[in-house]
């Protein structure tokens, strides 16, 4: 019975999740393929101490590492994040808009840096994680809540900080990685690297293409079977090919550090994105992809300059940043004739000047101060150029022109960040923040955050924590002055949230480690943010909602040396995440009033498996999704409801060390057990496919530090 409770107790252990991954990863089996992440499996050094980095006094946090996050050259983070952490991702399909939203709150509500810099689209508010390539990204931090506030304001679902490294290596180094898959994809990713005592360089190259033109079954359509006489006998649902959907992706990431040696280090990072993506055609049109065109385009360039200064008791550091982005629409139809009607020419242009200055201060082992003043400059210029008929005065007297429809706008983003940590005793954290912003001309009141811990068992590391806060979010520039549509009278967005929970890490250095954590919420946002349906025609953003999101989020990580060369790695977390609408009815019909938000699925669960014996290794990943409605009032209709999926992946890697070069195969099954499902109403997602990778790292005498 004894052995029995031990084993109950083990497995809700497990269950429960973990707080971030090994920072180091302990002495291993000697060989090659050590310094590969596929291959290998972190086992932390446990120390059973209450001393804790005063930066995450009560932060709930999920931290991906290299391993997750360079899995293979053609994942994006939108895949990264579907099967490593408890966020919903919804994706418009294969290479399409991908966002991420936390705790049951939309994606405008999750903000995004990119080495500090926030990457948000200011038109949208949002961002879309599609276009961002996984092996581009060397640190990825999710904050949940509350936490979010250390960071950036307007996070009231959370954030979701991104940032790159130097590579630390001794003279020239190369990678290169080549996949083919199913669609007549083609992915490659090419690496080039340069270190020294002061310089790290760095340039990686991402291109990705496919025909993309998968086969579903398409439940949306049904055809009939007729006999001789033309009488129905039957029908069935045609199986059909995703239209339109061709892509093509660049990416380029160029690198530069330079370390003084006296605690300065100067750093240079530069992304430039060049994208042409068709947009699939919805399972529910019925033309030919032949009749018409519909196009998307974006080419966009981030660039940070950074400088950081270190000393025994204090940090201070500067950035400096700039943000081009041109994005293109075209939707044209085929007149029959052969000639095209252009319905849409819709063009983007942003422009992004950016400025930080921050600072950290330690007095003595107690006291953490640290200061942060962060500016955003952004010029925003949207036009449709489509050619509108003027009124019939004006055709008469010849001044039939091209209109163009959009705005022409430019808002400054200010925020403030102070906090004082503090820790009177080994077992107990305390830490408060404020932040303040402004958006154009408009201010926030103060936000404040007040977070604690408290190590309740030094022998298991439990330790439990709470967290209040505040929060703001500014409409985007497309709800205010989007034509036709904006609301230039909206009220922010606003919410208090409340959070506690549970961590824990035990361990054996170099035999296992388990960790995990425990979460509950509880957030109302007033002021939601929605577009509605007009009677002229036209969707219009309205401050309508009071929201409820509430929940638990659970996270767990076991990873273990079952032999000298057999090593495993098990990760899993579940989401609990209502998300309800408490405002008042817009009318007698209104039916939304105490239902689930639509496309929020309120359960979630990831599990990841990987296992490495020698050169070889085996991961298994999946998720899922509970059912999610498409409509406000939750009906379950023929289109008021999405199903339940569960998605599951699998790779096999093996290793090779040659003479003149490291090489390595992976096969990767993506959609194992076939799954039909839609992440959005009438956007087909692919089957079971494969993709085949080969790597290769030429010897050139150089080795990692």
């Amino acid at each position: 019975m004894k052995k029995l409770a031990h084993l109950i107790g083990l497995l809700c252990a497990t269950a429960v999740s973990a707080q971030e991954p090994p920072s180091q990863p302990a002495s291993s089996h000697s060989g090659w393929w050590n310094g590969n992440p596929s291959f290998v499996v972190p086992i932390r050094e446990v120390s059973v101490t209450a001393r804790r980095p005063m930066k995450e006094i009560g932060v709930q946090q999920t931290k991906l590492d290299t391993t997750v996050l360079h899995e293979n050259i053609a994942l994006s983070m939108a895949d990264v994040l579907t099967f490593n952490t408890s966020i919903f991702v919804k994706q418009y399909g294969r290479a399409t808009l991908s966002t991420v939203a936390f705790r049951g709150t939309s994606p405008s509500h999750t903000q995004v840096t990119w080495n500090g810099m926030r990457i948000n689209s200011p038109m949208l508010g949002m961002t879309d994680f599609s276009m961002i390539p996984s092996y581009f990204i060397d640190d990825a931090t999710l904050l949940h809540g509350t936490s979010s506030v250390n960071m950036t304001g307007g996070g009231l679902g959370g954030a979701v900080a991104l940032s790159t490294r130097p590579a630390e290596t001794r003279g020239f180094n190369m990678q290169y990685v080549q996949g083919i898959g199913s669609f007549s994809t083609f992915d490659e990713f090419l690496r080039l690297t340069y270190g020294s005592d002061r310089w790290q360089t760095s340039t990686r190259v991402v291109y990705s293409s496919s025909s993309n033109d998968f086969r579903y079954r398409n439940y949306n359509k049904k055809m009939n079977i007729y006999d001789d006489d033309r009488n129905i006998i039957g029908t069935y649902y045609p199986v059909e090919r995703n239209k339109c959907g061709d892509f093509h992706d660049l990416h380029v990431l160029q690198e530069a550090y330079y370390n003084t040696g006296r605690g300065d280090r100067l750093g240079l990072q530069a992304w430039y994105i060049h994208s042409r993506r068709g947009v699939p055609m919805l399972n529910v049109d019925y033309r030919s992809d032949t009749e018409y065109r519909n196009e998307q385009c974006e080419q966009t360039f981030r660039s940070i300059l950074s400088w950081d200064h270190w000393r025994k008791n204090y940090k201070i550091g500067a950035r400096a940043g700039y943000i081009h982005t041109r994005q293109t629409y075209d939707f044209s139809q085929d007149k029959g004739n052969g000639d095209w009607a252009e319905m849409i020419r819709s063009r983007s242009f942003v422009n992004t000047l950016y400025g930080s200055v921050e600072g950290e201060y330690y007095i003595g082992k107690k006291w953490l101060f640290t200061a942060n003043v962060s500016v955003h400059q952004h010029f925003v210029k949207s036009k449709d150029r489509n050619v509108l008929e003027l009124n019939s005065q004006s055709i008469a007297q010849g001044n039939n022109k091209k209109v163009v429809v959009g705005y022409d706008q430019g808002r400054i983003e200010l925020s403030g960040y102070v906090s004082a940590k503090w820790m009177p005793a080994d077992r107990l954290g305390l830490s408060f923040a404020l932040r303040e912003e402004m958006f154009g001309s408009e201010w926030t009141p103060v936000i404040p955050a007040f977070f604690a811990d408290y190590t309740i068992s030094k022998r298991g590391n439990v330790v439990a924590k709470a967290s209040v806060s505040r929060n703001y979010r500014f409409p985007s520039l497309n709800d205010l002055y989007f034509l036709p549509g904006g609301n230039p009278g909206l009220n922010s967005e606003k919410g208090v949230a409340y959070e506690a929970g549970l961590s824990f890490a035990v361990g054996k250095e170099g035999a296992y480690t388990l960790s995990g954590s425990a979460s509950w919420y509880d957030q109302h946002i007033d002021d939601w943010i929605l577009w509605l349906p007009t009677a002229k025609g036209f969707f219009s953003p309205v401050n309508i909602k009071k929201v409820h999101a509430y929940g638990v989020e659970i996270r767990a990580d076991l990873a273990a040396s079952l032999t000298r060369e057999l090593k495993i790695n098990l990760n899993g977390t579940f989401s609990w995440a209502p998300s309800i609408n408490e405002g008042e009815p817009m009318s007698p019909a209104d039916r939304s009033v105490g239902k689930q938000l639509p496309y929020e699925p309120e359960y979630s669960a990831t599990a990841t498996g990987r296992l490495s014996w020698r050169s070889w290794g085996l991961l298994y990943q999946f998720c899922y999704y509970s059912e999610r409605y498409t409509m406000s009032s939750n009906d379950i209709t023929l289109t008021g409801r999405l199903t339940p999926y569960l998605m599951s992946n699998l790779s096999l890697e093996k290793g090779l060390s040659l003479r003149w070069a490291d090489l390595t195969l992976k096969g990767t099954v993506n959609n194992l057990f076939n799954e039909e499902y839609l992440s959005v109403l009438s956007r087909p997602m692919p089957r079971m496919n494969a993709e085949f990778f080969i790597g290769i790292k030429p010897k050139w005498g150089t080795k990692k530090r």
